[in-house]
């Protein structure tokens, strides 16, 4: 009943803003110019120019909690149709939107410690302008003197749960990997993300419906402008629009009726209806996971026995006693999931949500219709019970007489093979054990782990199903790229922290103990040019580490490219350049213990909001005392292009093997070329035998990346090229240490020798053995190993 009155009133709330906003609404530009500000505060919002949509911010307050959301709305019925910050919602009621000359759109709002980012540009832009247009989209765009527009951002690129005329799902564009999908809310009053996902295929040619990524729902093929298992009222007025050519795959419709208004929108549990429930696009809160024969549901899962096929829930009120109850009391799921628990369990026949707003799960257990009342004048909880409504008859009842037979088989088998089942069991028994025994030890040792962190080190550990929340259960979409030891994915925690998760490979060697140590030495690691560990998590087999999330990607992602290494000018290189170093300097000198990187290269810098760089993945580091200096090893492990003479070809590292990749990466961030980029068949040379013939010949200036068009400082290129000579010669006795290199850097007068001949040729002998030519012309790094490894 509270839940029902909570729910009355969350829909008066609703309705007096609507009206509130209704009645005090003026006209209103459609534009926000540099300077200008939205409030939170402000009765009039930002219509657009046919006043068809409009932006504001809108506050629900669930309990005690205020939710403050910016959020486009409809005018004609006030639906709203997009939120800005749906996974960071604001709890107070007071906030600003607002664009800054430097052209940052943003949310800001009180005791912030840092705005909700929309869009900020990768160096300040000026002459830009936010419109809201009459599609529903708001757009940011760089307005130029010749009266041409330059798009920078818009709300159709991060729609949430509708889908409006002219919005496209799917690969928008090949080149970035943008790809648009909606998501439902995780519950109706929570807007964030949930476990149901509308989305294109593009190579089937239909859209689909995921679960916790699960496909439960399609569409079908389309065949007329028509797709086969969408209801015809649900399509009567539209018209679909297929686009798959190399720029993009996408699907959008619009309205054959200018009168006629129609957008999708999918809920919490699974329902996709048009302009917000007047009627379903799809029923995907009715596929169980077992049934493919009607609605477009798909099968993906196997009827449990004690189940039936005409099994589904029914929401009733009831009165009962509570004795036989399990609660699951995580805030971070939603009906649906709810659903799929009981329905998986045998024990379970109904269940209730625990939380006002609609999460968490009360689970219920009966023997029979008495212990429970069902009756809708009396006070009660809104119950979902499980109960019959086909004719199918239960699993349980099929084939008796063929499991009599097959029974009879059986008992007369068992009786000649009795003595080899009392052996088996013994065998049995004695696995179990020693299952059970080492079961016990591993969680004793995970207990001891996270006993032992929570003592102190700054280093939290979390629990499992918010990293999987904050993933989206691992989903494809959230996943950033595959690292040497496994995938990485960016997730959001519930404070609406954005952070980097690495979820270490099932096959790494690592145990327990060994992982604890390495996490006690990494998080003691603390410097500005290192990415700092946030927090790590065991279950089960799973060993999963948390990072502060880069928003700018690594630095091999603006290097390597044509068009985005021109917006790394020479201050920046130089400036990434002495981050590393200094970074370097850390690991090397003045952290607890020495630490060699092994894996040092431009895809493990990644950089921060400013361009800043951090050294990351740590995987393959080695720690030492500060007396000890040197190191051998049987496995080599690395990249390629970045690794010493003495390591790739003996095992032999020290921290002179990270002043080769060092130098390496320097000579990479002066020329704009990866190492091995001029490998081919009449002039087998690398990066390195291309600037070493350049500076011998007095042309060293020739190696500098065109893109910078000669504004640059010639000294420090110079200086940078003389130094990244130094770092790469054959004999790491020969190459200078990191203090060395600092003072280089900073210091126009320091003296420094000349370069020898570098290692390039010794390393091309040895690549000339293991790769053709052709492969040497490819784009990519050749990685060694991809396993963990504990020497």
């Amino acid at each position: 009943m509270r839940l029902i009155l909570h729910k009355l009133l969350f829909a008066s709330m609703h309705l007096w803003l609507c009206w509130s906003s209704s009645t005090h609404v003026h006209a209103s530009d459609d534009s926000l110019k540099p300077g200008e500000t939205l409030n939170s505060s402000s009765l009039q919002p930002l219509y657009s120019k046919g006043r068809k949509y409009f932006l504001r911010f809108y506050t629900t307050v669930i309990g005690s909690e205020i939710f403050t959301y910016l959020a486009i709305q409809s005018a004609y019925d006030y639906a709203t149709v997009w939120e800005g910050n749906r996974g960071q919602p604001i709890h107070h009621r007071d906030a600003v939107l607002s664009l800054d000359f430097s052209g940052v759109l943003k949310i800001e709002y009180e005791s912030a410690k840092k705005p909700i980012i929309l869009y900020s540009p990768p160096q300040p832009i000026n002459n830009t302008v936010a419109t809201l247009l009459d599609t529903g989209n708001l757009v940011l765009q760089q307005l130029h003197t010749n009266g041409t527009n330059t798009l920078l951002w818009q709300s159709f690129d991060s729609p949430t749960d509708t889908l409006l005329p002219t919005m496209k799902l799917g690969v928008v564009d090949h080149k970035t990997g943008l790809r648009r999908l909606l998501v439902s809310r995780l519950t109706n009053a929570i807007a964030s993300p949930g476990a149901f996902s509308l989305e294109w295929e593009p190579t089937a040619k239909e859209l689909m419906i995921r679960r916790r990524g699960k496909v439960c729902w399609k569409s079908g093929k389309m065949k007329n402008n028509r797709f086969e298992n969408i209801p015809e009222d649900a399509q009567g007025v539209l018209k679909y629009t297929v686009v798959s050519n190399g720029e993009e795959d996408t699907f959008s419709f619009t309205s054959t009726n200018e009168n006629i208004r129609r957008w999708w929108s999918l809920s919490d549990t699974g329902r996709l209806s048009y302009n917000k429930n007047e009627g379903y696009v799809a029923r995907a809160d009715l596929c169980y996971g077992y049934n493919n024969t009607e609605g477009g549901c798909q099968r993906w899962q196997d009827i449990p026995k004690c189940r039936s096929a005409g099994d589904v829930f029914i929401k009733k009120s009831l009165r009962r006693n509570y004795q036989n109850q399990t609660i699951d009391d995580n805030q971070n799921i939603s009906h649906s999931d709810c659903e799929a628990a009981c329905w998986s369990d045998c024990n379970c026949n109904g269940f209730t949500e625990i939380y006002l707003d609609g999460t968490g799960c009360r689970f219920y257990h009966w023997n029979s219709s008495k212990d429970y009342i069902v009756d809708g004048t009396v006070s009660g909880f809104d119950f979902y019970i499980l109960e019959n409504k086909g004719n199918i008859t239960p699993h349980h009842h099929h084939g008796t007489k063929r499991w009599i037979w097959i029974s009879t088989v059986i008992a007369s088998t068992l009786l000649i093979i009795c003595a080899s089942i009392q052996f088996l069991a013994i065998m049995i028994r004695k696995h179990v054990l020693q299952e059970k025994k080492r079961r016990e030890m591993k969680s004793s040792l995970i207990e001891d782990f996270r006993n032992d962190f929570k003592k102190g080190n700054g280093l939290k550990v979390f629990d499992y199903t918010l990293v999987e929340a904050a993933t989206n259960g691992f989903s494809s979409e959230n996943k950033l790229g595959q690292g040497g030891f496994g995938p990485v994915y960016k997730g959001t925690l519930p404070t609406g922290e954005e952070v980097a998760i690495k979820r270490l490979s099932r096959s790494s060697a690592q145990g327990i103990v060994e992982f604890k140590n390495e996490l006690t030495l990494i998080c003691e690691l603390q410097h500005m040019n290192l990415v700092q560990l946030l927090g790590c998590c065991i279950h089960e087999e799973e060993k999963i580490l948390i990072y502060e999330y880069m928003p700018n990607k690594s630095l091999d992602f603006y290097l390597f490219d044509c068009t985005r290494s021109k917006l790394l000018d020479w201050n920046k290189r130089f400036n990434i350049i002495q981050g590393i170093a200094q970074g370097l300097l850390y690991l090397h000198k003045y952290s607890r213990l020495k630490v060699i990187h092994r894996d040092l290269k431009a895809s493990n810098i990644l950089l921060d909001e400013n361009m800043n760089p951090k050294i990351s993945d740590f995987g393959m580091a080695r720690m030492f005392t500060q007396q000890d200096s040197i190191s051998n090893t049987n496995r080599i492990v690395g990249t390629y292009g970045y690794m010493s003479p003495e390591y790739a070809t003996q095992g032999v590292f020290s921290t002179k093997s990270d002043i080769y990749s060092f130098g390496v990466l320097l000579l990479e961030i002066v020329s704009g070329r990866k190492n091995t980029s001029f490998y081919d068949d009449d002039r087998p040379i690398n990066l390195i035998g291309h600037v070493w013939e350049l500076w011998k010949d007095g042309k060293c200036f020739e190696s500098v990346d065109p893109s910078l068009e000669e504004s640059f400082d010639s000294d420090e290129v110079q200086r940078c090229i003389h130094i990244g000579l130094l770092c790469v010669e054959h004999y790491a006795n020969d190459r200078p240490t990191m203090p060395d290199i600092i003072s280089m850097l900073t210091n126009k007068s320091a003296i420094m020798s000349s370069p020898k001949r570098p290692a390039f040729y010794v390393q091309r002998e040895m690549l000339n053995q293991n790769l053709s030519s052709a492969e040497l012309c490819t784009t990519s790094t050749v990685e060694i190993t991809t396993s963990l490894e504990i020497e």
